[in-house]
């Protein structure tokens, strides 16, 4: 099994994640994998390893040293992911007392229990309609790990002192105890030996300077960041659920198909999304990235093992590639062959 990393960050501030659509006035609580790895590059480049992690990481062939999950929330003692897809909701009975498809993300030991083909029970689970989460009904908490909370901006004009426009932002507010959660796959305990080190100071560094949007205005930032070494499934499931079958993928990531990937569209249930997003390196900040389509986390894929693909979507005229990470972080699990 190939070793992996398990990354909390602990927020400290609010944080700006904007949704796919790119609208101010919303916001989402998924700091997507593609996202993650463009962070990381530029917190690598800070501390001026960057060409030696995009020589192991931004590989047209062959295996990556490292792939990322996106990132997903986390309260107290439960790591929060998207189920896999047609797994959830449950069949509500006829006076349900949950509203099963409120709940958008789950705990991974739910998911464990999903799939061993088990249901969660009414009368120890409830959703959190601020979050879509599904948290324990006698839970210390009455809320989820986050809300969405709507701060108000205005732009001065630097040469006659006057306000623009108020404007209104959608942000990420974090509950105590709560926060995002992350993890690295490596490809095998060399490159784990090799990586971790350094994978720990780009996120102690990435936790002082910010995550996601707003960084300037101080949003993003967390407290050091807790690491747990161990198997992914392990790390995610505990001792709860092993899963069995090998013939479907339950993505944790973003993933980009590469060439050699033999995927059963068939079969499987999956969602696509559109990327995009501006440039953050220092030598040609702002510019709007190449747009492309990947799969959405949550999704099930059928067939052999997944490797993904990452693309330069640095636009017209850059003087240096930019890459969208599409590696595939991704659990095997049981499924129907006829899905």
């Amino acid at each position: 099994m190939n070793p992996a990393l398990l990354i909390r960050l602990r927020p400290t501030t609010p944080w700006r994640i904007g949704p796919d659509t790119g609208a101010r006035d919303q916001a989402s609580a998924i700091l997507h994998s593609d996202a993650l790895y463009s962070a990381v590059c530029l917190a690598f480049e800070q501390l001026g390893l960057l060409e030696e992690w995009l020589g192991a990481t931004a590989k047209p062939f062959g295996e990556p040293a490292v792939r990322f999950s996106s990132c997903f929330p986390w309260q107290r003692g439960f790591l929060y992911a998207p189920p896999p897809a047609r797994l959830w909701p449950p069949v509500e009975g006829p006076t349900p007392r949950v509203r099963w498809k409120g709940a958008t993300l789950l705990p991974t030991s739910v998911i464990a229990g999903l799939l061993r083909g088990e249901t969660p029970t009414e009368d120890q689970w409830t959703v959190d309609g601020h979050s879509g989460c599904l948290i324990p009904l006698n839970s210390r908490s009455a809320s989820g790990p986050f809300r969405l909370l709507r701060r108000s901006s205005a732009a001065v004009d630097r040469v006659t002192g006057g306000l623009a426009e108020p404007h209104l932002t959608t942000c990420v507010q974090f509950a105590p105890a709560s926060g995002l959660w992350c993890a690295a796959q490596f490809s095998n305990p060399s490159t784990y030996a090799v990586w971790a080190p350094k994978l720990q100071a780009a996120f102690r560094l990435l936790a002082d300077s910010g995550l996601g949007g707003l960084r300037s205005r101080g949003f993003g930032r967390s407290r050091t960041p807790d690491f747990q070494a161990g198997e992914l499934t392990h790390l995610l499931f505990g001792g709860d659920a092993a899963p069995a079958a090998k013939n479907a993928w339950w993505l944790l990531s973003l993933y980009s198909p590469a060439d050699g990937d033999a995927v059963d569209w068939s079969s499987g249930d999956y969602r696509l999304v559109e990327r995009a997003g501006r440039t953050g390196a220092y030598r040609s900040p702002g510019r709007e990235k190449l747009h492309s389509r990947m799969v959405a986390e949550g999704s099930v894929l059928a067939g052999d093992a997944l490797r993904g693909a990452v693309r330069n979507v640095a636009p017209e005229g850059s003087p240096h590639p930019i890459y969208r990470a599409g590696y595939a972080l991704a659990i095997s699990i049981p499924w129907p062959v006829n899905a």
